[in-house]
């Protein structure tokens, strides 16, 4: 689902959520609403539009209850650059590990690749006319022009045009896709090692990133020769001349904008670096991490490789469980920068049978489309999907809380013997009830200390 942001009310954005994840009515209208305003900013005069900025999201809420999966299904819905980044993966400058620039470095190359994508999309028919037409090349080639003064020089060269359109025709139409031809592409050797440097394995994938971007500009293209069906050779040769078709510099510049302004950033395990650490030890750059945080989510300019992105208007929402800290333990500047507030709920045995069951995308459906490709036909009765939502939330009391991820573990369980013999089962319609799921996991719900390593 792409839309353009004038049609999507925050009621639609709600609406479109809702196919996916269950509950958490507060999260979702926080995140419509953040979403509408940019398309509010867009229409405002540029004296006023500079000054007014996203507000940033804070979610708490324990695991498995939808977070991440909100902010994933809203940046698809807008087709908008999006990244999720684990707070504890970064260390305060002077450390060794990724420096928080590199979110944003993330954010450009997915940005330009969203770009590149929209660009190659518009020329994708004239690619296509360009492909064909060096097809036609191989399989007849054309007369090389001359000027003739015999008549059977002419008719050689008509007699050639109705043969390229027969076969133009036959093409068209993939009755030649089997047809294994040898076609010449372009392509730029940039494997290579950089010997005696020593360098960080997080900033030797940037620096790495950026000299090959640097060396495809450079480096001459090296001809390939290469045996493919037609059917191959068609999207070989279609996307090496969208390729050549796209104007680079405009795709960055395309990039640019698309990240500057509707550029999504999910900062998860946010309260793993909140609190302050006296002494020494893994966690003593927590502050530190949050204050080089800091002036990213404020707004300041970082340096990729499509040029200078201004992080003002990024939406930036963070998550976490704040179970052992709470949001007042991060740094003051950092929690203004976060004025929404919203919180997740645990998940019920409700909110878990419509998980099973609501969703476009739900459990139940996947493994029976799983199976079906063995011929096999599974179906839940409704007091085994029941059941199944019962017990997820009796061991996520008992034992730690993981949300809607207990719905897989438990599934698995339950299936497990099924999903082993499917392919040698002789009976192809499989039943599975509530008495099949309390028999499946009997001896781990009798033995609570033996669920916490299996399920």
């Amino acid at each position: 689902m792409k839309n353009d942001l004038k049609e999507l009310t925050p009621k639609k954005i709600v609406e479109f959520l809702d196919k996916y994840i269950v509950g958490q009515a507060q999260a979702k209208k926080a995140i419509a609403i953040a979403l509408r305003s940019r398309y509010r900013r867009s229409k405002l005069p540029d004296d006023i539009k500079e000054d007014v900025i996203p507000k940033n999201i804070l979610m708490i809420g324990p695991t498995g209850v939808g977070k991440t999966e909100i902010a994933k299904r809203v940046a698809k819905i807008v087709n908008a650059p999006f990244v999720k980044v684990e707070a504890t993966k970064f260390t305060e400058i002077g450390y060794v590990g990724r420096d928080v620039e590199s979110i944003i470095r993330d954010l450009a190359s997915v940005g330009y690749e969203t770009a590149k994508a929209q660009e190659l999309e518009k020329v994708d028919e004239q690619a296509q006319k360009i492909a064909m037409s060096r097809l036609l090349d191989i399989l007849v080639p054309p007369v090389k022009k001359k000027i003739s003064i015999y008549e059977e020089n002419r008719d050689e060269e008509e007699s050639i045009k109705k043969t390229r359109e027969k076969f133009r025709e036959k093409l068209e139409k993939g009755e030649l896709d089997d047809k294994v031809i040898e076609i010449t592409i372009e392509e730029k050797d940039l494997s290579m090692q950089i010997p005696f440097i020593e360098i960080s394995q997080p900033m030797m994938e940037d620096f790495d990133s950026n000299l090959k971007s640097l060396l495809s500009n450079m480096l001459p293209s090296k001809k390939k020769t290469k045996k493919v069906t037609i059917k191959e050779a068609k999207r070989i040769l279609k996307e090496e001349e969208a390729q050549n078709l796209i104007d680079k510099e405009k795709v960055k510049e395309i990039a640019r904008e698309l990240v500057s302004n509707m550029g999504i950033v999910f900062i998860d395990e946010i309260d793993k670096i909140a609190g302050k650490t006296a002494g020494g030890g893994p966690d003593i750059s927590r502050e530190g991490v949050q204050r080089d945080l800091l002036p990213i989510i404020e707004g300041s300019a970082i340096n990729t490789k499509i040029g200078v992105i201004k992080t003002d208007h990024i939406l930036f929402i963070a998550a976490g469980a704040f179970h052992q800290t709470k949001p007042s333990d991060l740094i003051p500047e950092l929690q203004g920068r976060f004025p929404i507030r919203v919180e997740l709920q645990a998940l019920t045995k409700d909110d878990f049978y419509k998980i099973l069951t609501q969703p476009k995308n739900a459990l139940i459906k996947q493994y029976t489309e799983l199976l079906k490709t063995e011929g096999i036909n599974l179906t839940f009765t409704d007091d085994a999907i029941k059941k199944i939502a019962e017990l997820a939330e009796y061991f996520n009391d008992k034992n730690e809380n993981i949300g809607a991820r207990r719905l897989h573990t438990l599934i698995e369980k339950v299936l497990e013997d099924i999903l082993f013999e499917a392919p040698d089962v002789e009976n192809n319609n499989i039943t599975v009830d509530d008495k099949y799921v309390m028999q499946k996991v009997a001896d781990v719900v009798e033995n609570l200390d033996l669920s916490k390593y299996i399920l």
